[in-house]
């Protein structure tokens, strides 16, 4: 079992605080989802992990098995086994889908366990089918000329080509009408099991029709504020964030992320 730990953990954006204090573990074979108003902080907590460089962590830890997040670079984070799929994918042209997907498995591989070429693309056609994608796509330049439910159909199709030990999924249901959110359910779920942990940050009890999480937190002025089971997003939907906020003596603020 992998765990990857979040403690006291405070993030600022040009000098202002955004994140104030987040407490989380997340466990391999656990799927947790983190909901809240817009502006809470939720965007922050994902890009401070995976360090993005516009976000300065100024107090708390990031730890993978023990090992300081903190201290290592975007690639290294990559390769220890974390994986954002970001709600604003980029395109990058000269680059095929494929091309990246087989470097970015590789680059978490020895040079001598390099995954050949007829088994990286036995398994691209068995997740592409899955996800109920043309073959085409994989010879696509990345993301260039999705559509918004292509770009995150994509993302789910790297999620399940890399197979990382942590996946934190930032609102990858927005956007998608029905047809494409059940898709991207169907490879999440596809990949639960006990080597394998997700953060769903989500503002929508929607997305967890499909991905019933094993918990959910709440974060309210950049901190968690509440956290229970998957019934706790069914009272969400049900009562708003205006309603528990009361009930915790909380203001719903706007940060920024």
């Amino acid at each position: 079992m992998s765990v990857l730990e979040i403690k006291g953990l405070h993030v600022s954006v040009e000098g202002k605080e955004i994140l104030k204090g987040v407490d989380l573990v997340l466990k391999t074979g656990e799927v947790h989802a983190v909901m809240g108003p817009n502006g809470t902080g939720k965007s922050t907590l994902s890009a401070a992990v995976m360090g993005h460089p516009s976000y300065t962590v100024t107090q708390g830890e990031i730890l993978l098995d023990g090992e300081n997040v903190l201290e290592m670079e975007v690639d290294e984070r990559a390769r220890a086994g974390l994986f954002l799929a970001v709600q604003y994918p980029s395109e990058i042209a000269g680059i095929t889908n494929a091309e990246f997907m087989r470097a970015a498995i590789n680059a978490r591989r020895d040079d001598e366990d390099k995954m050949p070429v007829m088994q990286f693309i036995r398994k691209l056609d068995e997740k592409l089918a899955l996800l109920d994608m043309p073959e085409e796509m994989a010879e696509r330049y990345l993301n260039e000329g999705f559509s918004g439910g292509e770009k995150k159909r994509n993302e789910i199709l790297q999620l399940m080509m890399i197979e990382p030990t942590f996946a934190i999924l930032d609102e990858i249901d927005s956007g998608l009408d029905i047809d494409a959110l059940q898709v991207v359910a169907k490879g999440v779920n596809a990949m639960r099991g006990e080597g394998f942990g997700a953060m769903i940050i989500t503002h929508y009890q929607r997305l967890l029709n499909y991905i019933v999480p094993d918990v959910v937190h709440i974060m309210m002025g950049g901190k968690i504020a509440l956290t229970g089971g998957p019934e706790l997003a069914q009272r969400l939907e049900k009562e708003g964030y205006k309603g528990i906020s009361e009930e915790l003596g909380l203001q719903i603020e706007a940060a920024e992320g």
